[in-house]
């Protein structure tokens, strides 16, 4: 097993009791951030699904660690925590196991030469479109050669052909730049043309939210309809369900001058971050050596379902829809059922998995896994702390068969088992059009259930 080798922090020797009273103080604070702007540095280089706000990371790091610090997202998604940790001079170590999350999450705290990054921009841009001019024969004879049949067939149905074409002229020149860390920042600013909260280059609708559904009315950029019904435009359904094409050479120019704007500025006193590919069942790390976890675990039942729209852009970077298929079963909240090591659970955690077995016996046992894969993620985030320290995790509730899991509650409860202490848990009211969660905006206030898919929780579990 691969040991990192980590930052040696000055421990302040902060007295248990005011540490843990500094973390009840903070779980009982405001949360929600709702008028700040997380678009700060690189935090908005690239969509992704539920991550959390910077400034929630950011509270804990400041309040619970000094500099030097080691802070640790074993689940770090987007790379919200370990970037919030490299800008204040923590040193950052994240792992994941989703191929497009590292890549976000590095090219997010890598320092760029601005200059070299404007100029390669031009470059890439005119190329492209002159070789998506001159060389159209040739692209579409690549493009029926690049993928296995399932992965075309995919690619075909959520990409018209001119915009593949253009995708694939933009990629030719992107793989043309040495430097693998200028290349990935361009790589990235490719997947996010393609993966947004709304707009972006392909067929699908509500991407950025992991239920994406095709456009039933595709229009050129001339306001004619190229591709589906001829329904009534005015209508307020037509409109929901109505998508206009966009050029993947002017979204690419616009991302990119996007990004350009947040990339972070080198400087040496900071600690580079440590983001590799790892499971958080069983992480690489020694016993006692984290100062911090600040993290947020997918919910149950693939309630957001990451890989669905992560495979849009990851099939062009030469993933096949069957290997990625594949990899989304490995993921904590997953559904496949196959090879999978279901703990013990607590009894309050055992009877609400009981109860849902009861509706739907498959169900049950998917959320078996669920809190299974959690009871491990949590024993070794208990291994790799320090004692008197703490981990922060930002979880949702999931529904199923109609019955809320009680997530939070359960999680709580499988930590005290696995050693820790739980103070009362802290509440955020989502912004939901930040969050991009793909429930309902409307809130029906006489619902319990539809009331806590608004909110999420924050746990803190303290190590003795």
């Amino acid at each position: 097993m691969q040991q990192f080798r980590l930052p040696t922090a000055r421990d302040r020797h902060v007295k248990p009791q005011i540490y843990k009273d500094k973390l009840i103080d903070l779980l009982s604070g405001d949360l929600d951030f709702h008028d700040q702007d997380g678009r700060l540095a690189s935090h908005n280089f690239h969509a992704f699904p539920a991550k959390f706000p910077p400034q929630l990371p950011q509270k804990f790091i400041a309040n619970l660690t000094e500099s030097r610090a080691v802070v640790l997202d074993p689940m770090l998604g987007s790379g919200t925590t370990i970037l919030e940790a490299f800008l204040t001079g923590r040193a950052g170590i994240g792992f994941d196991i989703d191929p497009l999350a590292l890549r976000i999450a590095q090219v997010k705290v890598t320092s760029l030469d601005i200059p070299c990054v404007h100029r390669l921009a031009n470059t890439i841009l005119t190329q492209a479109q002159k070789t998506a001019q001159l060389h159209r024969d040739r692209l579409q004879t690549d493009l029926k050669r690049r993928w296995d049949e399932e992965t075309q067939s995919f690619v075909d149905y959520w990409f018209t052909q001119d915009t593949q074409i253009a995708l694939l002229a933009l990629l030719e020149e992107i793989a043309k730049i040495n430097e693998e860390v200028i290349r990935s920042f361009f790589e990235i600013a490719f997947s996010a043309i393609i993966i947004t909260k709304s707009g972006g280059v392909s067929l699908a609708l509500d991407l950025a939210h992991t239920r994406p559904h095709r456009a039933k009315i595709v229009m050129n950029r001339e306001g004619e309809v190229v591709l589906g019904s001829q329904m009534n435009l005015a209508s307020s359904r037509a409109k929901l369900l109505t998508k206009t094409l966009r050029s993947p050479f002017d979204e690419f120019a616009k991302r990119v001058q996007q990004n350009i704007k947040g990339i972070v500025p080198k400087d040496s006193s900071k600690i580079q971050p440590s983001i590799e590919f790892g499971d958080i069942q069983n992480l690489p790390l020694p016993d006692s050596a984290v100062d911090l976890v600040v993290t947020s675990p997918p919910y149950a039942s693939n309630a957001i379902d990451y890989m669905r729209a992560h495979k849009f852009s990851l099939v062009w970077f030469g993933y096949t829809v069957s290997d990625l298929g594949e990899r989304r079963g490995k993921y904590i909240g997953g559904e496949a059922l196959k090879d999978n090591v279901l703990e013990p659970l607590p009894s309050k955690v055992a009877a609400g998995v009981a109860a849902i077995t009861d509706l739907d016996r498959r169900k049950g046992i998917v959320l078996h896994r669920y809190y299974a894969e959690m009871t491990r993620a949590l024993s070794e985030m208990f291994r790799v702390l320090k004692p008197g320290k703490a981990a922060i995790v930002v979880v949702g509730s999931s529904v199923m068969r109609g019955k809320d899991t009680e997530t939070a509650e359960c999680l709580a409860e499988i930590g005290r088992a696995v050693g820790f202490e739980v103070p009362p848990i802290g509440v955020r009211q989502l912004d939901r059009n930040r969050r991009m969660l793909p429930a309902s905006t409307t809130r029906n206030l006489t619902s319990q259930i539809q009331n806590r898919m608004h909110e999420e929780y924050v746990i803190g579990f303290y190590k003795p």
